[in-house]
């Protein structure tokens, strides 16, 4: 495995792991190629307008790059696809911080479009 691959593993397994460690149920996916759904998929809970409680399978795509810019914009394409691959429209980025190597302090990015409180 290549230095840029094992760096995201790395950061995929750290998260995976802060995540069950913080109750959610969550799994690491194989890599798919143009079929992938993403590194990471967890379900979360959320509330309805009316106040009832649901749930929804939320894709995670992560990224441990040094040009968080890059890492961005090019995360952002890739969850697009694979929120279509998963058959959801719930998906969030998740950056690894430089510096920071708790993943409760990386950054979570998403559309708000895709956000399950305010958007689809």
């Amino acid at each position: 495995m290549n230095k840029s691959k094992r760096k995201g593993s790395d950061a995929e397994v750290k998260l995976l792991a802060w995540l069950k460690d913080h109750g959610h149920r969550a799994r690491r996916n194989p890599p798919a190629g143009k079929y992938d759904v993403g590194d990471l998929a967890v379900e979360m809970p959320y509330y309805l307008p009316n106040g009832s409680r649901a749930s929804a399978e939320v894709v995670i795509e992560v990224k441990n790059w040094e040009d968080q810019t890059a890492a961005i914009n090019q995360g952002l394409a890739e969850l697009d696809v694979e929120m279509v691959n998963a058959g959801t429209s719930h998906g969030v980025l998740v950056v690894k911080r430089r510096g920071k190597g708790d993943p409760g302090e990386w950054l979570a990015i998403r559309r708000v479009e895709n956000d399950p409180e305010i958007g689809s």
